[in-house]
């Protein structure tokens, strides 16, 4: 990723693993397989995106990178452990004839807060 912070909509890309999976009922787990990132659900919308990344930047400022003692070990990414934190790890959604099942304008979204590192997010589908 070029940037440090994004928030991507991955919705599509989980419903085409849904879909290869064939699973009709269960539930899926999709999670950001790194320690600075996160996968959440909510709506779609750019001032929401908005307010997250200026809510995100009062809660744990990226700077000045020395008021965290992570950043001690030369990493310049104490914040982004922060955000990842109060954003979530993973999301977990029911699957319901064969489809994710949200409520009104949820979708699922990865967010990046410390980009330039090469990361996956995992989707794990059981049922029948």
């Amino acid at each position: 990723m070029p940037t440090r912070r994004a928030f991507i909509n991955i919705t599509s890309d989980v419903e085409a693993c849904l879909r290869e999976s064939g699973i009709q009922e269960g539930l899926l787990l999709c999670n950001a397989m790194h320690i600075t990132a996160s996968v959440f659900i909510n709506d779609n919308e750019s001032g929401l995106h908005k307010d997250y990344e200026a809510w995100l930047e009062r809660l744990a400022p990226h700077e000045p990178i020395t008021q965290y003692q992570h950043n001690r070990t030369g990493e310049d990414n104490g914040d982004a452990h922060l955000k990842r934190q109060v954003m979530g790890r993973e999301v977990m959604v029911a699957v319901t004839e064969g489809r994710l099942d949200f409520g009104t304008w949820e979708q699922i979204f990865y967010g990046e807060f410390d980009g330039r590192r090469k990361k996956r997010v995992l989707v794990k589908i059981i049922g029948t």
